[in-house]
């Protein structure tokens, strides 16, 4: 019976590729690369449909008081908002770390300007809980993002 021996460098990655194989099929890894996709195709998504409005009329969702004080009308704001969405949902995708707290944030001033607007509380407590979403990511990203290439 032949039996193969392996050198140390092998043993050394044939251990690597068994923790890393352990760490990936735990609940907690799963749940951040699930938040991390999600968190870069939102944003990302969100943020190129302000340009097309294929989803629905996004400046409806601008508070009257806060497109007043753009130097762009409502519209034109709007366009810049969906300039910085998608580099959110970029930065989210290369470094989830921090890409997750400035979503999070991102999130908080939307939730702002929608408690401007009667009839959108309904938004901005879905918009909270996105939120949540977010800083869990940023949570889970000290644990995994790390060492597991911070990218999708």
């Amino acid at each position: 019976m032949a039996e193969t021996t392996m050198s140390g460098a092998e043993g050394a990655l044939a251990g690597r590729s068994e923790a890393k194989y352990r760490v990936e099929s735990t609940p907690g890894y799963q749940a951040y690369r699930i938040l991390q996709a999600g968190f870069v195709a939102a944003p990302i998504l969100a943020g190129l449909d302000k340009f097309s409005h294929l989803l629905t009329n996004w400046d409806m969702y601008l508070a009257p008081s806060i497109a007043a004080l753009s130097p762009f009308g409502g519209h034109g704001l709007m366009s810049v908002v969906g300039v910085i969405e998608v580099c959110a949902g970029v930065l989210v995708a290369l470094r989830p770390r921090i890409g997750a707290y400035v979503v999070a944030g991102w999130l908080f001033a939307i939730i702002l300007n929608l408690l401007l607007i009667p009839n959108f509380f309904d938004i901005a407590l879905r918009d909270f809980g996105l939120s949540l979403g977010a800083i869990a990511l940023g949570r889970l990203s000290v644990q995994y993002g790390s060492g597991h290439g911070e990218s999708v």
